[in-house]
């Protein structure tokens, strides 16, 4: 067997498995771990992250009874990735790893506000790049989309909100060493 049909084979094997509704729930939710290790500026936390958040489309089984329209925008997804290649296409497959390093940078330099923008604008440019460039196919990604964008929103801006009542928490005075008396007997 040549590579080319072994990386076609993976290509099946993934994309069954990708088509289990529960891959697309959990892929947004890992843009928390990574805004969570950019911000503590941990490279390979930032680095484990991207490769669990490549590898998470093929972590659940196949289902028994794909979803029509995932099916159909799978199909979309696999005839995108596999068809020809032009500078339009290679530009707008740079747009993803691009963000990517947009929103890790925005929390790398603390600008949590940034970062929500971007993860906000990743969200919204995945489902237009479905429905738009999907011919319509990329409705069926957008109740786990935007269930991930609300979980995510959520988060940070609990974070945010953690982070600004913690700067915002007077330092404690610290304690000064007890005072030693000397009595006589």
């Amino acid at each position: 067997m040549d590579i080319a049909q072994l990386l076609a084979d993976f290509g099946d094997w993934a994309f069954d498995r990708h088509a289990n509704v529960l891959s697309w729930y959990i892929r947004p939710l890992f843009l928390l771990p990574l805004a969570w290790f950019a911000h503590r500026r941990s490279g390979w936390g930032i680095a484990g992250t991207l490769v669990a958040l490549a590898t998470s489309i093929f972590w659940f089984p196949a289902p028994a009874q794909p979803d029509p329209q995932i099916l159909q925008f799978l199909d979309f997804e696999r005839e995108w990735l596999t068809g020809t290649w032009d500078l339009q296409k290679s530009g707008q497959a740079l747009l993803a790893p691009l963000a990517l390093g947009a929103y890790c940078l925005a929390f790398w330099r603390r600008s949590v506000l940034w970062g929500l923008a971007l993860l906000n604008l990743m969200a919204g440019g995945k489902l237009l790049w479905g429905v738009v460039v999907g011919d319509g196919t990329g409705w069926a990604m957008t109740v786990p989309g935007l269930v991930g964008l609300l979980v995510c929103d959520a988060a940070v801006l609990w974070g945010l909100r953690r982070l600004r009542a913690h700067r915002q928490q007077p330092a404690a005075e610290p304690s000064s060493p007890p005072v030693l008396s000397s009595s006589s007997s």
